[in-house]
């Protein structure tokens, strides 16, 4: 058994080999957060959640670290235009973020560290970039010194004749204007924090390289994050860690994005599909089929129909894990997945062919079902389960039926929506179906699916 995964720097598939044995350490640039998350911000956290479960399914202890960017430009921007404190802004937002995490049902990571309480590290790091010359104060910021360091852009793949490097305001005093900024010297209303070159805040790079030397050490297995972090935030962070001594990450592992209309989904275009929103309009769990069964190297096209197409699917997978339980009773899951599923994860976690073998099982669950073999019904079911368990979209997992919860509900409205399925029967008997079908369109306004079967009515949660 070896877990393969494509490197961006490699650009290439390559056998993952843990530098302890038995652990995988990841770090994920999780949420920047100047805004409410979108569905693109979210795929990423969903990506990474299946590559920790199947690690973790293959017996690895696993240490996910995902910061959150809780100080930069945009956070600061937005405090002065709606006349709010920078951190108010930022901590409204991680909590949406969170609670879109959660609604998706991400596992929670090992740590989830703030930039801004990181700050004595990203000191630490500038000292000693600065040292050993690498980096320069000027006018009070900090530059990092690309001229310096031979192995630069060789993530991205550029050519540093060519370079444009992003910079923002304020950035004065640049020896070469592709240095970039670890730090940006203090303006008036801003927040910043003491520094030996005087008063400033961080550059978003420094941040993320400052915190996986903290929480993983000079060098870890995974560096992970959106494809269009490549360059300049992870070209930037490689920079900053390697000059300063790290080995730093010996994986890079990028998803791609979702679109509309063939553009990246962004709040700044204007084309974002909030995350608190969608979870209105679908189940929570459809969303995670739709976002998280494409491979992660796949660009996803944000549309209605696809998302129609992922409940229909996930729909399918639902209805044969009912049947078989009104049939036979509670089944757990297999200790094993099937070894065509188990083939597929292990390579680049090829969700979608793994997939395609959840669905060849169901098929043949419901033909048992179809011949009344119900011991071999039963045993698919396992096997469904534990498939759908390493993918996070287990209908029957505590999170998705309300078990884990300290108030569980779940056994009293179950009890009163069959109460009133009851009614609806008997409306039917008596052939009022006037009634019956009033009764129905009320269940469903309340936000319950009522479905019809040859045992009888059968309800499901909407969203």
């Amino acid at each position: 058994m070896t877990i393969r995964l494509y490197d961006t720097d490699a650009r290439q598939v390559r056998d993952f080999v843990p530098l302890t044995e038995g652990c995988v350490s990841i770090y994920l640039c999780g949420a920047t957060v100047q805004a409410a998350p979108h569905i693109g911000h979210i795929r990423s956290g969903l990506n990474f959640d299946i590559m920790q479960r199947w690690f973790r399914y293959r017996g690895y202890d696993v240490t996910f670290i995902r910061n959150v960017t809780d100080i930069d430009d945009k956070i600061i921007t937005k405090a002065a235009d709606q006349g709010r404190p920078w951190w108010s802004i930022g901590y409204a937002n991680e909590r949406a973020f969170t609670s879109g995490y959660d609604a998706l049902g991400c596992m929670p990571p090992t740590y989830e560290p703030r930039a801004t309480g990181h700050v004595p590290e990203m000191i630490e790091m500038m000292r000693g970039l600065i040292e050993r010359g690498h980096a320069y104060e000027a006018d009070g910021n900090v530059y990092f010194d690309v001229r310096s360091f031979p192995d630069y852009l060789e993530l991205s793949n550029q050519e540093l004749d060519n370079l444009r490097q992003p910079e923002g305001e304020g950035e004065t005093g640049k020896r070469d204007q592709r240095d970039f900024a670890m730090w940006k010297s203090a303006k008036p209303g801003e927040p910043s924090w003491e520094t030996p070159w005087g008063r400033g805040r961080p550059g978003w790079h420094l941040e993320c390289s400052a915190m996986a030397h903290k929480y993983l050490g000079t060098v870890f297995d995974i560096h992970g994050g959106g494809i269009d972090l490549i360059f300049p935030h992870h070209e930037n962070e490689i920079a900053q860690a390697k000059a300063y001594g790290d080995e730093f990450a010996r994986y890079w592992v990028h998803n791609a994005w979702v679109t509309m209309s063939g553009e990246k989904m962004s709040k700044s275009l204007g084309n974002s599909v909030l995350v608190s929103e969608m979870v209105q309009r679908w189940r929570p769990i459809v969303l995670r089929y739709y976002l998280g069964t494409p491979h992660y190297r796949s660009m996803i096209e944000y549309s209605e129909d696809a998302l129609r197409e992922a409940e229909s699917a996930f729909a399918r997978i639902e209805g044969f894990v009912q049947r078989v339980i009104e049939k036979a009773g509670p089944v757990e899951p297999a200790a094993e997945v099937p070894p065509a599923f188990a083939e597929a994860m292990d390579d680049d976690l090829g969700v979608p062919q793994a997939l395609a073998v959840v669905h060849t099982t169901v098929r043949q669950g419901n033909s048992a079902l179809t011949a009344d073999d119900k011991e071999t019904a039963v045993a698919r079911l396992a096997e469904v389960r534990a498939m759908l368990g390493v993918l996070g979209l287990d209908p029957l997992d505590a999170h998705w039926t309300g078990a884990d919860r300290g108030d569980d509900l779940h056994g009293v409205v179950d009890s009163l929506v069959r109460l009133v399925l009851e009614q609806r029967q008997s409306a039917r008997s008596r052939k009022d179906y006037a009634t019956a079908d009033a009764i129905r369109d009320q269940l469903v306004q309340a936000g319950l699916e009522i479905e019809d079967t040859p045992s009888g009515a059968r309800w499901t949660l909407r969203g």
